[in-house]
């Protein structure tokens, strides 16, 4: 009978760690004074951390070699409960492994290795390891794994601790597999928005500006601002209307909020240098929108109040964890929030959820999947609010995806400090999942606000806050998109729309009157001149621009232009008004 899916998972798992202590002796064998970290699993493969001096990729070939003769030996793995001196002795000259062992005795944990064992029945290399591991080597195909690529990592996360050197690998069942997965890692290496965005001249990173804090040139701002006017647009479909809040806030609006206590750590700190109060730029635009909400005497009839921000965040990120624009310091996102009663809180989430659907459509990014984010009962310090609220609000959410019949799974624990959410994931063009919309249901914040509103029977009532993210922060989605399309953008999102290519200096004339109609109707153009026409046409195919427009003397004579569509090639000869009228058709339906 063949092995269930989950059978070969664990199977898989256990042979990845493994591979991660015969790694571990094949380091050993060739830097005798290396010493041991740890070695865990991980998606794809696993990791090890060493100290080490002069470890390059370049030994990488080398070190598999003696993985796979120390595989070919078919060692026996067999696990030994011992002491925590017998521990300390075993791993005398290790100093990660004592410092792990003194850990495993203050919590009063078993101590446990893995030895492996050669046919003689000799010791070949043992590590501290709670398991579970394969019986024994021939279980592992020595074809099926490769070494992948070495990184800093500081010992148990903590900056505060020595830098080791992590060597990650990937580890499969079958050839087939690793070599699949490699050809997905070059795919991803190609796409990659970091590459990709220094290529199309997108944005920059400096190192006087600072970590984490991304410059746009005018192209990857005019992408950027796409992102945001499409956003604003569906707001303005669902009622919410555009404010704007300060990036600086005192620290007493983070009190009553609850960050200042559960989000400090994470949060710049901003000090004025006339006054003593306590200032942070804002991670969260949430509660500033309390006190819009709060600036009126409100009525049940005002209800609901949709309120849109696009203003820049700011998060504290460990300078190790910032990625690109995946991860920054400064972004923003189209922020929402609506105040309602709770007759209203099911057809605000359809609301959202409608918009949030034709917003991915239009992306490209249809494959998705929801879900429900509660909180951890088990971690209640980490959350605001009584658990008869949180009771309440995860029951409604629950009811509305129901109610929509909307597929979902559970993320125990996902939730925001303040209510469960429906997180929206998509998947790209590789089938990687992102987090991109949010919609969250809060009972907790507008009470600590003290906001309320006059009902039909003239009683004062507490709101509902609904927090929600059409496709979250620019920055981050623009990342997301610059890989699924591997940039090759749709023409209305391109930063540059239109190529003009004057085939001589005679031409020229003729080519600036036709970029100058195409500004005048809003298309991104630029002229190419110089080099070749040959080049030029290269060059702009280069630059992924979705059409390129050659004008010499029969298009002059004519009022044509002679259309080169990406992807498509030579077009013909069109109007200078047919072309127009049929790309403003083409980015005002955002094909």
């Amino acid at each position: 009978m063949p092995r269930s899916k989950a059978n070969i998972n664990k199977d898989l798992d256990k042979a990845r760690h493994s591979l991660a202590h015969i790694l571990a002796a094949a380091v050993k064998r060739k830097f005798p004074k290396a010493k041991l970290g740890i070695g865990p699993t991980i998606d794809n493969g696993f990791y090890y951390d060493f100290e080490i001096k002069n470890l390059t990729e370049d030994k990488f070939a080398e070190l598999e070699a003696a993985m796979k003769e120390l595989i070919s030996q078919n060692l026996k793995f067999k696990k030994e409960e011992i002491t925590s001196q017998k521990a300390k002795k075993l791993f005398a000259d290790e100093p990660f492994k004592l410092d792990l062992i003194e850990g495993l005795k203050k919590e009063k944990k078993a101590i446990t290795v893995y030895h492996c064992v050669n046919k003689a029945g000799e010791i070949v290399f043992t590590d501290l390891c709670a398991g579970p591991h394969i019986s024994s080597t021939d279980k592992i195909n020595a074809e099926a794994f490769k070494l992948q690529k070495i990184a800093g990592a500081y010992w148990k996360g903590d900056e505060k601790n020595k830098m080791l050197t992590r060597i990650y690998a990937l580890a499969f069942e079958t050839k087939e597999q690793l070599d699949n997965h490699l050809n997905f890692l070059a795919e991803a290496e190609r796409r990659d928005h970091r590459k990709l965005g220094k290529e199309l001249d997108l944005f920059i990173f400096s190192d006087l500006i600072g970590p984490g804090l991304p410059v746009y040139t005018a192209k990857g701002a005019a992408i950027r601002s796409e992102i945001q006017n499409f956003s604003r647009e569906l707001n303005r479909s669902i009622g919410f209307e555009e404010v704007h809040t300060p990036n600086m806030n005192k620290a007493d609006l983070f009190k009553v909020s609850g960050h200042y206590d559960k989000y400090k750590e994470d949060m710049f700190h901003v000090c004025s240098n006339y006054t003593k109060e306590e200032y942070f730029l804002k991670p969260m635009n949430c509660p500033q929108h309390t006190q819009v909400y709060a600036s009126k005497i409100r009525s049940y009839r005002d209800l609901p109040v949709r309120i849109a921000d696009f203003a820049n965040l700011y998060r504290d990120e460990r300078p190790g964890e910032l990625s690109g624009l995946t991860r920054l310091r400064a972004f923003a996102q189209d922020d929402g929030h609506s105040f309602c009663r709770e007759d209203q809180i099911k057809d605000e989430f359809n609301n959202v959820l409608d918009v949030v659907k034709k917003a991915l459509k239009t992306y490209g990014l249809e494959n998705t999947k929801i879900r429900l984010s509660l909180w951890d009962p088990k971690k209640k310090e980490k959350y605001l609010g009584d658990p008869k609220v949180w009771k309440k609000s995860q029951a409604i959410l629950e009811e509305i995806l129901i109610e929509k019949k909307v597929d979902y799974f559970k993320g125990i624990g996902e939730a925001a400090i303040y209510g469960p959410k429906m997180d929206i994931m998509a998947y790209d063009t590789l089938g990687r999942e992102w987090q991109i919309s949010t919609i969250q249901l809060d009972f907790i914040m507008p009470a600590r606000f003290n906001l309320k509103y006059t009902d039909a029977d003239g009683k004062e009532k507490t709101p509902v806050m609904i927090h929600r993210a059409i496709v979250g922060s620019a920055e981050r989605f623009m990342a997301l998109l610059i890989e699924h399309y591997a940039g090759i953008f749709p023409t209305w999102l391109s930063p540059v729309q239109v190529a003009v290519l004057p085939v001589g200096e005679n031409h020229l004339s003729y080519a600036k009157e036709i970029t100058e109609a195409l500004k005048l109707n809003n298309v991104r153009v630029e002229i190419m001149e110089n080099e070749t026409l040959g080049k030029r046409i290269r060059e702009a195919e280069m630059k992924k621009i979705p059409y390129i427009l050659v004008v010499g003397e029969k298009e002059k004579t004519d009022g044509t232009v002679s259309v080169r569509k990406r992807g498509e090639g030579d077009k013909g000869a069109i109007s200078q008004s047919d072309f127009i009228n049929s790309i403003k058709e083409e980015i005002k339906n955002r094909a």
